[in-house]
Protein backbone atom coordinates (compact mmCIF):
# COMPACT_ATOMS: atom_id res chain seq x y z
CA UNK A 1 0.00 0.00 0.00
CA UNK A 2 1.52 3.25 -1.10
CA UNK A 3 2.69 5.57 1.55
CA UNK A 4 -0.05 8.96 1.95
CA UNK A 5 1.80 11.94 1.31
CA UNK A 6 0.34 14.84 2.93
CA UNK A 7 1.55 18.60 1.84
CA UNK A 8 1.64 21.08 4.22
CA UNK A 9 1.92 24.45 2.92
CA UNK A 10 3.01 27.47 5.08
CA UNK A 11 4.68 30.91 5.76
CA UNK A 12 8.39 30.90 5.70
CA UNK A 13 8.75 33.07 8.47
CA UNK A 14 9.63 32.86 12.23
CA UNK A 15 8.43 36.23 13.24
CA UNK A 16 5.14 35.26 13.72
CA UNK A 17 3.15 34.02 16.79
CA UNK A 18 4.21 31.31 18.15
CA UNK A 19 1.02 29.73 18.47
CA UNK A 20 1.17 28.97 14.35
CA UNK A 21 4.99 27.31 14.74
CA UNK A 22 3.44 25.16 17.53
CA UNK A 23 0.71 24.12 14.98
CA UNK A 24 2.49 23.41 12.46
CA UNK A 25 5.27 21.41 14.55
CA UNK A 26 2.07 19.55 15.90
CA UNK A 27 1.06 19.14 12.55
CA UNK A 28 3.93 17.41 11.60
CA UNK A 29 3.99 14.60 14.46
CA UNK A 30 0.09 13.90 13.59
CA UNK A 31 1.58 12.97 10.18
CA UNK A 32 4.52 10.92 11.51
CA UNK A 33 1.90 9.40 14.03
CA UNK A 34 0.16 7.55 11.32
CA UNK A 35 2.95 6.31 9.22
CA UNK A 36 2.15 8.90 6.42
CA UNK A 37 4.41 11.22 4.68
CA UNK A 38 5.16 14.72 5.12
CA UNK A 39 5.56 16.46 1.98
CA UNK A 40 6.40 20.59 2.08
CA UNK A 41 8.78 22.75 0.50
CA UNK A 42 11.46 21.78 2.38
CA UNK A 43 12.73 25.04 4.31
CA UNK A 44 14.23 25.23 6.90
CA UNK A 45 12.51 28.04 8.83
CA UNK A 46 8.65 28.94 9.74
CA UNK A 47 5.97 26.81 9.16
CA UNK A 48 7.50 24.19 7.00
CA UNK A 49 10.63 23.91 9.41
CA UNK A 50 8.64 23.67 12.17
CA UNK A 51 6.15 20.53 10.44
CA UNK A 52 9.40 19.00 9.68
CA UNK A 53 10.60 19.17 12.60
CA UNK A 54 7.53 17.66 14.31
CA UNK A 55 7.45 14.59 11.74
CA UNK A 56 10.96 13.91 12.11
CA UNK A 57 10.83 14.20 15.81
CA UNK A 58 8.18 11.26 15.52
CA UNK A 59 10.11 9.39 13.76
CA UNK A 60 8.55 10.43 10.08
CA UNK A 61 9.27 10.88 6.93
CA UNK A 62 9.92 13.94 4.94
CA UNK A 63 10.54 14.75 1.54
CA UNK A 64 11.31 18.25 0.74
CA UNK A 65 10.71 19.72 -2.70
CA UNK A 66 12.62 22.76 -3.69
CA UNK A 67 13.91 24.92 -6.58
CA UNK A 68 17.38 25.18 -7.28
CA UNK A 69 17.60 28.50 -6.52
CA UNK A 70 16.70 27.70 -2.89
CA UNK A 71 19.74 26.03 -1.84
CA UNK A 72 21.92 28.35 -0.05
CA UNK A 73 22.60 28.59 3.71
CA UNK A 74 19.94 29.14 6.29
CA UNK A 75 16.77 28.57 3.38
CA UNK A 76 16.51 24.98 3.32
CA UNK A 77 16.18 22.56 6.07
CA UNK A 78 19.62 20.21 5.58
CA UNK A 79 18.29 17.52 7.72
CA UNK A 80 15.47 16.06 5.82
CA UNK A 81 15.74 12.79 4.98
CA UNK A 82 15.13 13.64 1.02
CA UNK A 83 15.40 17.03 -0.71
CA UNK A 84 14.09 16.96 -4.51
CA UNK A 85 15.64 19.61 -6.54
CA UNK A 86 13.31 21.33 -9.32
CA UNK A 87 13.99 24.20 -11.85
CA UNK A 88 11.01 26.17 -11.25
CA UNK A 89 8.54 27.30 -8.65
CA UNK A 90 5.81 25.81 -10.70
CA UNK A 91 7.46 22.61 -11.11
CA UNK A 92 8.09 22.47 -7.53
CA UNK A 93 4.17 22.75 -7.04
CA UNK A 94 3.39 20.13 -9.35
CA UNK A 95 5.98 17.26 -7.96
CA UNK A 96 4.39 17.99 -4.28
CA UNK A 97 0.92 17.49 -5.39
CA UNK A 98 1.93 14.46 -7.21
CA UNK A 99 3.31 12.86 -4.23
CA UNK A 100 0.45 14.12 -2.38
CA UNK A 101 -2.60 12.43 -1.02
CA UNK A 102 -4.47 15.25 0.76
CA UNK A 103 -3.33 19.00 1.19
CA UNK A 104 -3.29 21.15 4.98
CA UNK A 105 -3.26 25.11 3.88
CA UNK A 106 -1.55 26.32 7.11
CA UNK A 107 -1.32 30.34 8.05
CA UNK A 108 1.21 31.80 5.55
CA UNK A 109 1.48 34.46 2.81
CA UNK A 110 1.17 35.06 -1.38
CA UNK A 111 3.09 31.87 -1.30
CA UNK A 112 1.20 30.03 0.89
CA UNK A 113 -2.70 31.52 -0.14
CA UNK A 114 -1.16 30.65 -4.27
CA UNK A 115 -0.81 27.03 -3.48
CA UNK A 116 -4.29 26.84 -1.78
CA UNK A 117 -5.85 28.38 -4.95
CA UNK A 118 -3.91 26.50 -7.05
CA UNK A 119 -5.09 23.54 -5.09
CA UNK A 120 -8.31 24.29 -5.02
CA UNK A 121 -8.66 25.60 -8.61
CA UNK A 122 -7.65 21.62 -9.51
CA UNK A 123 -9.91 20.07 -7.89
CA UNK A 124 -12.90 23.07 -9.15
CA UNK A 125 -11.48 21.41 -12.75
CA UNK A 126 -12.06 18.03 -11.70
CA UNK A 127 -8.23 17.75 -12.35
CA UNK A 128 -7.65 16.67 -8.78
CA UNK A 129 -9.75 14.66 -6.03
CA UNK A 130 -8.05 15.14 -2.54
CA UNK A 131 -8.97 16.73 0.09
CA UNK A 132 -8.17 19.92 1.20
CA UNK A 133 -8.25 21.60 4.26
CA UNK A 134 -7.79 25.53 5.55
CA UNK A 135 -6.51 25.69 8.56
CA UNK A 136 -7.68 29.24 10.36
CA UNK A 137 -5.88 29.01 13.18
CA UNK A 138 -7.54 32.11 15.93
CA UNK A 139 -9.06 32.90 12.63
CA UNK A 140 -6.36 33.94 10.36
CA UNK A 141 -8.07 33.33 7.50
CA UNK A 142 -11.61 34.90 7.92
CA UNK A 143 -10.71 37.94 5.97
CA UNK A 144 -9.98 35.49 3.20
CA UNK A 145 -12.95 33.75 3.38
CA UNK A 146 -15.07 36.63 3.31
CA UNK A 147 -13.45 37.69 0.37
CA UNK A 148 -14.23 34.95 -1.18
CA UNK A 149 -18.38 35.33 0.58
CA UNK A 150 -17.97 38.40 -1.37
CA UNK A 151 -16.57 37.48 -4.96
CA UNK A 152 -19.30 34.57 -4.50
CA UNK A 153 -21.66 37.80 -4.01
CA UNK A 154 -20.81 39.60 -6.93
CA UNK A 155 -21.20 36.12 -9.12
CA UNK A 156 -17.57 35.19 -9.11
CA UNK A 157 -17.64 32.41 -7.40
CA UNK A 158 -19.86 29.43 -7.22
CA UNK A 159 -21.58 28.35 -4.02
CA UNK A 160 -19.99 24.99 -4.61
CA UNK A 161 -16.23 26.16 -4.06
CA UNK A 162 -17.06 26.23 -0.97
CA UNK A 163 -17.79 22.60 -1.13
CA UNK A 164 -14.42 21.59 -1.92
CA UNK A 165 -12.20 22.85 0.85
CA UNK A 166 -12.78 21.92 4.62
CA UNK A 167 -11.88 24.99 6.94
CA UNK A 168 -10.96 23.61 10.30
CA UNK A 169 -9.92 25.67 13.55
CA UNK A 170 -7.73 23.13 15.23
CA UNK A 171 -4.69 20.62 14.13
CA UNK A 172 -7.21 17.98 16.18
CA UNK A 173 -10.13 18.67 13.70
CA UNK A 174 -7.98 18.38 10.98
CA UNK A 175 -6.98 15.11 11.42
CA UNK A 176 -10.27 13.84 12.18
CA UNK A 177 -11.47 15.05 8.84
CA UNK A 178 -8.54 13.78 6.84
CA UNK A 179 -9.05 10.28 8.45
CA UNK A 180 -12.46 10.65 7.90
CA UNK A 181 -12.18 11.32 4.20
CA UNK A 182 -9.70 8.52 4.18
CA UNK A 183 -11.65 6.22 5.36
CA UNK A 184 -14.75 7.12 2.74
CA UNK A 185 -11.98 6.36 -0.29
CA UNK A 186 -11.48 2.74 1.46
Amino acid sequence: MKTKGIAVYGGSSNSVNRVYLEAAYQIGQEIAKRGWRLVNGSGDTGMMGAATRGAQSGGGETIGIAPYFFNTPGILYNKGEDTIFTRTMRERKAFMESLSSAFITTPGGIGTLEEFYEILTLKQLEQLDAPLILLNLGGYYDSLLKAMEDMKEAGFIHESVFSLFTVTDSVEETFKVLEEAFASKS
